[in-house]
């Protein structure tokens, strides 16, 4: 009884103690509603999009290259390589997964996501009780907060005649930006950030490869020169 009582406390502490960083979240999942609906996604793609995807970064990016016209395999590809870097996330937080059923590791991989992961290792170290329920909790409040404001965008785009005549064709790349400076960690990130940024320009810029693919080899790199570095 007593192990049950201090999960649901665990869980309820992420899910509090998360809100101001779900609240940003939130403001990029407007927006991303708002420009997803001029890839002509209703609210029940979108909502389910967030739903089994939940993956700001990566949906935005994917919508943004189907906008484009890249297509919606080149979107996926250029998704999934820009969320690698959950792989080293999840990697460094393995002794709260160590010894569960399929199911909950499944849903607390799920659930992971920059913010809840450094708040659950902000949350250690202050010595605060800090594992997988609390990774959940909080990884559960982001994901309602995230589905809601993407939905809510869409439904809010409806009701605009015309989104791109107030600049809202701008928010893919203001929500990116936002989300991109959220994921700055200090100067250990200068060199895999260098490193992506590097070869998507390289790339671009002599018109190698097209835009899609190249943020794609960019995502790549830069999720190597992590794990590079942390294997170091």
């Amino acid at each position: 009884m007593t192990n049950t009582l201090t999960d649901r406390q665990e869980f309820f502490g992420g899910f509090r103690e998360i809100l101001p960083l779900s609240f940003g979240a939130g403001i990029y999942g407007l927006a991303f509603g708002l420009l997803a609906s001029q890839a002509y996604m209703g609210s029940l793609e979108v909502g389910v999009m967030g739903t089994f995807v939940f993956a700001g970064a990566s949906q935005i990016i994917a919508v943004e290259r189907v906008v484009a016209g890249a297509g919606s395999i080149v979107a996926v590809l250029a998704g999934v390589a820009l969320n690698l870097r959950l792989l080293l996330i999840t990697a460094s937080i393995r002794d709260i997964f160590v010894g569960r059923p399929f199911w909950q590791v499944a849903l607390g991989a799920h659930l992971t996501t920059d913010e809840n992961w450094a708040l659950m290792l902000s949350a250690r170290a202050r010595h605060q009780q800090a594992g997988y329920w609390y990774l959940v909790g909080a990884g559960l409040n982001l994901i309602l907060i995230w589905v809601l404001a993407t939905v809510a965008g869409v439904y809010f785009a409806s009701a605009i005649p015309e989104p791109r005549a107030l600049g809202m064709d701008f928010a893919f790349t203001a929500a990116f930006i936002a989300i991109a400076r959220s994921l700055w960690s200090g100067r250990s990130d200068l060199i895999p950030w260098c490193v992506a940024v590097a070869v998507v320009t390289g790339l671009i810029v002599p018109g190698v490869v097209d835009a899609s693919w190249a943020l794609i080899c960019g995502g790549v790199a830069g999720a190597l020169a992590a794990g590079i570095r942390d294997n170091g």
